[in-house]
């Protein structure tokens, strides 16, 4: 999978004890929007998506964080490769955090399902929204949070200006290689 980027905030010391969570998230552009996940109480946007679990594939992680997240199932046959931004910084509770975030362009089925959040999901008040991508980064960027989330947010409006950039949401569903784009 092409690296898109790497975020390391470079504040944490070196050689500390680290925690590592891949995680995988969808790109689901539908009619010149995308589908975020929006968290109500703290007014942020994220791709839907979380982390792969011990002995769990990226593609199967996918589909089950989209499911809990936003109710949406993923069309398996759907799945492809978009890109992985890797993101270095100090740890809440570890020296450092490290996570490999693997991004896939996607579809998903018309009806939707119940949410299933964890804990503090269901405490940030998330819902699906689809939007214009440029909405999603004005608000992230506007949003003003502690420092570890805010990398989080940052990391995500930029692979909205990427998909943008290569022409992802300049009609048809989004999931055809743009000819300018060179998605993989």
């Amino acid at each position: 999978m092409r690296i898109l980027f790497e975020m390391d905030k470079k504040d944490y010391v070196p050689g500390g004890s680290v925690f590592s969570r891949p995680s995988a998230r969808a790109v689901i552009p539908k009619d010149g929007k995308i589908a975020m996940v929006y968290s109500r109480k703290y007014h942020y946007y994220k791709f839907p998506g979380g982390g792969i679990e011990a002995g769990e594939g990226m593609e199967d992680a996918l589909i089950r964080e989209v499911s809990e997240e936003t109710g949406l199932c993923v069309i398996r046959d759907s799945i492809r490769e978009y890109g992985q931004v890797h993101r270095i910084q100090k740890g809440a509770k570890e020296d450092i955090f490290i996570q490999d975030n693997y991004y896939f362009l996607c579809r998903v089925k018309e009806d939707t399902e119940q949410q299933n959040l964890d804990r503090y999901e269901a405490e940030e008040g998330f819902t699906l929204e689809f939007l214009k991508p440029q909405s999603a980064i004005d608000v992230n960027r506007e949003t003003i949070l502690d420092d570890f989330t805010q990398v989080m947010l940052e990391r995500d409006a930029l692979v909205l200006e990427l998909l943008i950039q290569e022409g992802y949401f300049e009609g048809g569903d989004g999931l055809a290689a743009p000819e300018k784009g060179a998605a993989n």
